[in-house]
């Protein structure tokens, strides 16, 4: 005889839910009717003690939730910032907001005991005060004066340097190989906290947007606004679309990577060819299509201007894209692809993989904690190991 699992129906039922998972879906996971999925969530059958494990993998919730008496109480959902024509979050970006959630939450807890201080920058602003200020406040505090990066990549300048100051930041683009974010639903989302603060980006682009993102949500940081954000890049019209709180944050973001007196540096001659914006907005970090609405923004250019080289440029993105794509597709077929704990590392957060594993070696926490906090086996710890440094 089969083992049932005596679940409670109304948790049972909230999980799939709150993962946006389709009963049709989450019967399929176990090869059972829609009907039969409803007598489960209504209490008039019981799934088996197997099939209630599956649709807990399923549901990313632990299987002795489902066995609890009442549904319990979830993080609280983010500010959703994003415009009225995003996409519906879907089960890939509930899932990777609740993971960074839990994370967030171990880590400050951590913290607290631990009796850290509270880091002076969280909220040192609002909305009302001057993004120029902002901008030049997030500069001097993470020590980095754009265009003179020391990578090729500035991103991961960026990264360091705000990791050096106590900010995680996670990059991911999947959940797993078959659940795959989407840059149209969401870019990123900050969690603003005085002990620890968590930047979410979606890495399911090319650098540019990535890095203008990140800064984006440095600036949520800044002005101690937590939520999730999406059309993010700034663009002439459809300003009206933005919530204040994005606007604002892209106006600090435009100003922290494009900086007005370094911008005005340069020889005008350039706004003569897309090719030419396309070289320079490289050494910025930024998309030509960033470059282009700045240097409108200062005057630098014409509307008329503006609109001539955003057709040229669209062109030689295009054609951009084209070349990264065959580069990719040449770079995995030689060596197979990035690391799988590479990836893990920077969806988990340089700065809180280091701090988890200095906890577990230093015998301050549980193995299968560890473990659940990396999503890695103890037993490959040394792979981050071997890339936490690089």
């Amino acid at each position: 005889m089969i083992d049932k699992a005596y679940i409670t129906p109304e948790v049972f039922k909230w999980a799939r839910k709150s993962a946006r998972i389709s009963e049709e879906t989450a019967a399929d996971k176990v090869h059972v009717s829609v009907k039969k999925l409803k007598e489960w969530e209504d209490g008039i059958t019981q799934p088996s003690i197997r099939q209630a494990e599956v649709l807990a993998k399923a549901y990313r919730r632990p299987f002795a939730l489902f066995f609890l008496p009442e549904v319990p109480k979830d993080f609280q959902p983010l500010q959703d910032f994003r415009t009225k024509k995003a996409k519906p979050l879907s089960t890939a970006s509930i899932f990777i907001i609740r993971e960074i959630q839990q994370k967030q939450a171990w880590i400050r807890e951590v913290f607290e005991e631990d009796k850290e201080s509270p880091l002076p920058f969280i909220g040192r602003f609002t909305i009302k005060d001057d993004p120029l200020k902002v901008a030049t406040d997030i500069l001097n505090t993470l020590k980095i004066y754009p265009p003179k990066y020391s990578t090729d990549n500035p991103i991961k300048e960026w990264i360091y340097n705000a990791e050096l100051h106590g900010i995680f930041i996670s990059r991911t683009s999947f959940i797993h190989s078959r659940l795959k974010l989407d840059c149209e639903e969401i870019q990123g989302f900050t969690i603003s906290d005085p002990y620890a603060p968590f930047v979410f980006v979606n890495s399911n682009d090319w650098n540019a947007p990535q890095l203008f993102t990140l800064i984006h949500e440095l600036a949520h940081i800044w002005i101690a606004e937590s939520g999730i954000s999406n059309d993010i890049e700034p663009e002439l019209k459809h300003k009206d679309q933005l919530h204040p709180i994005e606007l604002f944050c892209n106006e600090v973001a435009a100003n922290v990577l494009l900086p007005a007196e370094e911008i005005k540096k340069i020889n005008l001659t350039i706004f003569n060819s897309a090719k030419d914006i396309f070289k320079i907005s490289k050494t910025f970090g930024v998309s030509t299509f960033s470059f282009l609405v700045r240097a409108f923004n200062l005057q630098i250019i014409t509307l008329n201007k503006y609109q001539i080289l955003k057709k040229e440029a669209e062109k030689e993105f295009q054609a951009f894209l084209k070349h990264e794509e065959e580069k990719k597709a040449w770079q995995k077929k030689q060596k197979g692809g990035p690391s799988y704990y590479l990836l893990n590392l920077y969806k988990n957060s340089r700065l809180f993989t280091q701090i988890v594993l200095d906890a577990f070696y230093g015998g301050f926490i549980e193995p299968t904690l560890a473990s659940s906090l990396l999503n890695t086996q103890v037993n490959k710890f040394s792979k981050f190991e071997e890339l936490i440094y690089k």
